[in-house]
């Protein structure tokens, strides 16, 4: 859904959540950047379904990785294109939650490019489904190890995260706990081409004790297990609680969130009308108590001022200096949000990007380094002739982007010149505004209607207001 002033201050509360479910009540389409040559390697190296990695050459596996890696930084542009594009904007907001909360790093672009999928599809659904299919999936099973998680071998890495971070949360079971669901997740893994794979001689049929349930339990029951738990759905609905309401959290109203979530066998789409139809949700403390996060931020800039950016790998670059890139997570748990997101660096250079972008300076900032993250990738980047270079602090780059003014200027065609700073203010603040206007007016150009819109949107988004929502 577009962001319109009359249609936004007209619409109840109901009524936009209900629009806005509309728009996003489709079937996504499967994002597909993997290259051709990749899918043909690929294919052409025998039956993929049982194809091993050993059965490639030194050279087929390094040409696969490269090409992968190359494919993933056009998957990490292309959703974020659907981002600002998309029309289905919850379901995209949902989806980069549920990207976080599943996180996944693997360089394997068929992987990711199905985990992304699941996540999409099922962003809006039912959890239960969500959280069965993506531990599944050859992104999660490998990423935790579960491949090599065998009968009288046990590897507890995908049981614990599952615990603590997909469902419980720490503390709410035993180390006991982890190794029994362990050995029930044994014979769990995936093959080449990213199917599941369940392989029964693997797996051991013992009985097992979990969360004082006592059975010959498999995988699919250790999930059942755990979503019959009350603490999974306080656990989820308390992550999305922090990033759709507040960082701090009301805990009378998310226990009613919770028992009602849990109540409706994890209807996500029900959880959220509960919380945007809430009255407290438009309370004053919890208007402007999310920091955007970098994605977020980028994404809505675009969605804001329409734009085609020349250079759309800059991007990616703009999302490690500010420290979130896509399918790239820190580690297992995600991004950690809130106020994680700023520090003296990240927030005076989110302050200058809509100049940036407006201006067309250049700027100059090294991104943290962090080889853990990046496997091996800090500090290159590949340009469109596919030549690594390295981004120094003396090399400036620059955001190529043609702003559509003339769509955005439109927004504004039935608002007096009196009541301009208000309206563009209401649109991109969601704080009561408290700027001082004798500062903002050094900064823009009074001289005409069209030049007081562009400096004054400019100079509303370059402010710390601005980076909450």
């Amino acid at each position: 859904m577009t962001e319109d002033i009359d249609q936004l201050s007209h619409s109840s509360q109901k009524s936009l959540f209900k629009a806005l479910l509309k728009s996003s009540s489709g079937i996504p389409e499967y994002i597909d950047v993997a290259d051709s040559m990749l899918k043909g390697l690929m294919m052409g190296v025998g039956d993929v379904v049982k194809m091993q990695k050993s059965d490639l050459s030194d050279d087929q596996k390094k040409q696969l990785r490269q090409q992968s890696q190359k494919d993933i930084k056009n998957l990490n542009l292309a959703w974020l294109n659907e981002m600002v594009n998309s029309n289905a904007q919850l379901r995209e907001k949902m989806a980069l939650f549920w990207h976080g909360h599943f996180a996944s790093r693997n360089l394997n672009i068929f992987y990711q490019q199905i985990l992304l999928d699941i996540i999409r599809k099922n962003a809006l659904g039912n959890f239960a489904d969500l959280l069965l299919e993506v531990s599944k999936t050859a992104a999660m099973i490998n990423f935790l190890n579960n491949n090599q998680n065998k009968k009288d071998h046990p590897n507890e890495n995908f049981a614990r995260e599952v615990m603590e971070l997909f469902t419980m949360g720490r503390g709410n079971y035993t180390e006991q706990d982890v190794k029994e669901a362990a050995r029930a997740f044994t014979g769990w893994g995936a093959n080449l081409q990213g199917e599941f794979v369940f392989r029964k001689f693997q797996h051991d049929n013992g009985s097992k004790t979990i969360l004082g349930m006592e059975g010959n339990f498999d995988g699919d029951d250790v999930l059942d297990i755990l979503l019959q738990q009350k603490q999974t759905a306080y656990f989820i609905s308390k992550k999305i609680y922090r990033y759709l309401v507040n960082d701090i959290v009301d805990e009378s109203k998310l226990s009613w969130l919770a028992n009602r979530f849990y109540n409706s066998r994890y209807d996500i789409k029900g959880l959220l009308e509960d919380i945007f139809t809430s009255d407290w949700f438009y309370d004053a403390r919890n208007i402007g108590g999310h920091v955007k996060s970098p994605i977020e931020l980028l994404a809505g800039i675009r969605r804001i001022l329409p734009m085609e950016i020349e250079n759309e790998e800059v991007q990616l670059l703009l999302q490690r200096l500010l420290g979130q890139l896509l399918f790239y997570p820190p580690n297992v748990a995600g991004w950690p949000g809130g106020m994680n997101w700023i520090d003296s660096s990240t927030l005076m250079f989110r302050l200058r990007i809509p100049g940036i972008v407006y201006s067309a300076d250049e700027f100059q900032m090294k991104p943290k380094d962090d080889d853990d993250q990046m496997m091996g990738m800090k500090d290159m980047h590949e340009n469109n002739a596919g030549a690594k270079t390295i981004y120094k602090m003396n090399g400036g780059q620059m955001i190529k982007a043609k702003i559509n003014w003339n769509a955005y200027l439109k927004k504004f065609d039935n608002v007096s010149r009196e009541k301009l700073s208000a309206a563009i203010a209401s649109l991109l603040l969601q704080t009561p505004s408290s700027i001082n206007e004798n500062i903002l007016n050094k900064y823009i150009d009074s001289t005409g209607r069209e030049s007081f819109i562009k400096t004054m949107t400019i100079q509303l988004m370059s402010t710390p207001e601005y980076q909450l929502s």
